[in-house]
């Protein structure tokens, strides 16, 4: 079978990706384009396409006759029209469980580089030009103490989607010494006693982590509504899609000092614009960017082509 791999890049150089078993010709591609001809030329005669974030639309799956699997290197699948594959016949495969330890562990690195002001020392230790010492030095103090350091142990900890990853963030913050609240579906009522209903856990929660899927229902779940509901003006942080959040609430909520904090991984429009209006809130002391690489640790990305070239052997194997 013939498979291109569209978008390479997204992987680490370091990591080795070999060739799936079965694949008789293999097209690799550091990055694709996001033009339909563009895509379609270079997925023309294509069994298997290869793929993390390429758009797949009907009017570029209709052009690929040959066409009978997308493998996608990730969990998401907004990025192709399901509805399509499933007309055409397409088999659409992601990849799940792979970074059950890398999204956890950024997730604590997140919450504590704002709770502990980490980036704003960071820059006082180093921040030395030829007019002017660092802020440190300039101090004449042995420590420095301008920005409050907070500990996670006594805070409340809410989780917003309760997966493989949410569950792994709640032992971690056990560890810590957190509270943990884990938040029932918007509107809905708890299912058991393990679950707390949505709005209380806005109000009790110190620290907030969103770990749910992009859908209808979780757009902009975090929203100037949701905000005027948190209490307790949390540290919000965003391991999950970018559209989770409404960035024009958010940079205000930050700036008004509704909420602590907004440390993210994800963004809105990936890469992240200059127009961006979380880009307001960048040198805040309390906000952490990081450029959707949360999933991305060396042994994640291994473990995820591990589970591709399974599933990508296993299809060729009954088709």
């Amino acid at each position: 079978m013939k498979a291109v791999f569209l978008d390479r890049s997204t992987f680490s150089t370091e990591v080795a990706l070999p060739k799936p078993d079965g694949i008789t010709d293999y097209q690799v591609f550091d990055s694709t384009t996001q033009n339909d001809a563009f895509i379609i030329q270079r997925c023309k005669d294509a069994d298997i396409i290869i793929t993390n974030k390429v758009v797949l639309n009907r009017a570029i799956l209709e052009q690929l006759p040959t066409l009978k699997l997308i493998q996608l290197t990730a969990t998401g699948m907004n990025n192709v029209d399901l509805s399509a594959c499933e007309q055409l016949g397409i088999t659409v495969k992601n990849i799940a469980g792979y970074a059950v330890k890398s999204v956890p562990e950024h997730t604590f690195m997140l919450m504590l580089n704002a709770m502990r002001a980490s980036r704003h020392y960071h820059q006082t230790v180093t921040n030395f030009s030829h007019s002017k010492k660092s802020p440190w030095i300039d101090s004449n103090k042995f420590c420095l103490m301008d920005e409050t350091i907070y500990d996670l142990e006594g805070k409340t900890l809410g989780i917003i989607g309760m997966g493989t990853i949410g569950k792994r963030v709640a032992e971690i913050a056990n560890v810590f010494g957190m509270k943990v609240l884990i938040a029932e579906r918007q509107g809905n009522p708890p299912r058991n006693a393990d679950y707390i209903d949505f709005e209380t856990v806005l109000e009790q929660a110190d620290v907030l982590t969103l770990h749910c899927p992009l859908t209808d229902k979780t757009q902009h779940l975090i929203n100037a509504n949701t905000i005027s509901k948190m209490s307790k003006k949390p540290l919000i942080v965003n391991v999950a899609r970018g559209g989770v959040v409404d960035s024009t609430a958010m940079a205000q909520a930050v700036k008004s000092g509704t909420v602590f904090g907004y440390a993210s991984d994800v963004f809105e429009i990936e890469p992240m614009t200059a127009d961006d209006p979380l880009q307001q809130i960048a040198n805040h002391p309390r906000v952490f960017f990081t450029p959707h690489n949360a999933w991305g640790s060396l042994s994640a990305q291994s473990k995820l082509w591990d589970i591709l070239c399974k599933q990508v052997i296993e299809f060729i194997k009954t088709t």
